[in-house]
Order: structure tokens, then sequence, then C-alpha cells
């Protein structure tokens, strides 16, 4: 395993991304996917933080051959071997992160496992960096989560009780520079204090649309996670709650029937790249399923099919 290969200290000037390793470190065995594109994305980054120093150049050397490992592991994992699935991968992992976060704040339980998700969802839309530009809606809600943690946590730790949501915020939201985490040993103790088994058992929120009044904050449709990622437990010594946010009735498109007419017309010349889309759209069909959302699977199966048979979105 990657895990065995023991890697240096972490050098100071790499502080940036000590969280993204112990992320990655978590879900060595919960998600290995995770594990590997934390670590891929700790590697990115430290190499244009400092690639010449000796303490740094041997910690990234280690990191590098603890990453071919991986790779070799994982070589038949299309998460892996396909930016288009990898990138879906930790997407839809960042984004039930975010909604279990967020319809617990909206709930009024706060406690440190909710925290935990909003900061590790923060942290999973940096490593989508590792795949390119990130898309408005994960911008925002790299933000927010990174907002959230910080003043949740900051909240219990000096005995007041948090507004839930987005309230209060909007002035401050402007840049996401100005928006602190932890740091120091509280950071450290945010992360070392929460539980990482794998608790996959843990029922998480099935709306496909975000909590009333959720203003600044757009959640991609048809985002949805694995069955399987693990979530964290809410902790039984929590705040007063309001009632917890329950999904809305199902949508479901009509099918078009001109998709069936022109798989008849002829093959399509696709590229590798319509292949993989398609291979995306079929991949959170599967994911919409396991909630037992079939609006969303309905709707990415005829996007799947649409571009199959007209080369086209």
């Amino acid at each position: 395993m990657a895990s065995d290969q023991v890697l240096p200290p972490l050098p100071q000037q790499f502080k940036l991304i000590q969280h993204h390793m112990r992320t990655a470190q978590e879900h060595e065995k919960r998600d290995p996917v995770v594990a590997y594109f934390c670590r891929l994305y700790a590697m990115q980054t430290g190499m244009k933080i400092d690639s010449k120093t000796p303490e740094c150049r041997k910690f990234l050397v280690k990191l590098m051959d603890q990453l071919e490992i991986m790779k070799k592991q994982l070589g038949d994992n299309e998460s892996i071997t396909q930016d288009v699935v990898g990138n879906a991968h930790i997407e839809n992992y960042a984004y039930k992160m975010f909604l279990y976060a967020d319809t617990e704040d909206r709930a009024g339980r706060f406690h440190k496992n909710m925290i935990k998700s909003f900061y590790t969802a923060s942290l999973l839309y940096d490593v989508l960096t590792v795949f390119g530009e990130l898309t408005e809606e994960n911008i925002q809600h790299r933000k927010y989560a990174k907002w959230k943690a910080a003043y949740i946590h900051n909240c219990l730790k000096n005995g007041e009780t948090p507004s839930s949501g987005p309230l209060g915020m909007e002035t401050e939201f402007e840049n996401e520079d100005d928006v602190s985490l932890p740091q120091s040993s509280d950071s450290n103790n945010l992360v070392a204090d929460m539980p990482s088994s794998d608790l996959s058992n843990i029922q998480t929120p099935t709306a496909d649309h975000p909590p009333s009044n959720f203003s600044t904050i757009q959640i991609p449709p048809g985002a949805h996670a694995p069955a399987n990622t693990p979530a964290e437990v809410p902790s039984t010594s929590v705040l007063p709650s309001t009632p917890t946010i329950q999904p809305g009735p199902q949508n479901i498109p009509i099918i078009d029937p001109s998709l069936y007419s022109i798989a008849s017309q002829g093959e399509m010349h696709l590229t590798p790249e319509d292949y993989a889309r398609a291979q995306k759209y079929c991949k959170y069909a599967g994911s919409a399923l396991q909630y037992e959302d079939v609006g969303t699977a309905v709707e990415n199966l005829q996007k799947a099919l649409k571009l199959l048979t007209t080369g086209r979105e």
C-alpha cells in the first residue's frame, strides 16, 4: 500500500498542503481515488512553492514515488486513468460532504463532524484544480465551505451559537482570500479530534435542490456522490435543531422520442472527448439511481444518448 511508503517530515514551506495530505491519509482505505488526487494536488502545489530546497525536493521525490505506486495499484480504475471520470468522482465526493454539512447547518445541528465535512469539502474543491479551472459553482462552494468551517469552529470554541445558513455573510463573502480557516494547533485539533472510520451506513441528504434561501450558492444539477462515499456521524451532543429539510417530489423528464429515431440514421463519428462526456453522464445516472432519483437518472441518460446519437450535447 502507498501508506506503507514513509514520507519525510512535511517541510515548513509546505504548510499550505498539510491538510490535503492529512485528507489523503484518512482516505487511504476508505476511498483510494480521493487519496490519490489529494496527493497529486499536494505534489503539484508543492512544486510551485519550492522544488529546490533540499528538504522540499526530498519530500517531493518521495511523494512522487508514492503516487507512482498508487497509480499502478489503481491501474484498472477509470477514475485514475480517465480525467473526466476522475474529475466527476472528486466533484461528487466534495458535493456530498458539502450537502451533508449544509443540511446539518440549516437544521441547527452544529458539531465537529459537520465542521469537518465543510472543511474537507473545501479541500477537495482545491483538489479539483488538478483537472483544470474550477466552475463558478465550485468556486462558490469552496468559498462558502471555507467560510462556514472557520465561522462555526470559532463560534463553538468561544461558546457562541452560530447562525444557520449564509445570513450575515453576504458582505463578507466577496473575496476568498479574506476567508481564513483555523490555523496552528486549532486547525490540527479540528481534524485530529474527529473520527475517520468508515461510516458508510449513515443516511445523508438526497435532495437535488439546495435548501431554501441558499441565495449565494448554486448546487450543480445531477452531481450525485457515489453511495459508498462515507459521511461523518453527527455528534450525539448537539444544539437544539429545527426540522430536517426533506427532499421535494421528483420531476421525471419526458423522454424525447426523436432520440430513438436518430439512432437509426447512421453511425456517428465521435471523438474520445465525446465518449468521455457520455461516460460522465452515465456515471451521474448510476449514482442518481443509488439514491432512487429517477428524474436525474433519466435526464443524464438522455444527455448521454443525445451525445452518442447526434454528436452534440
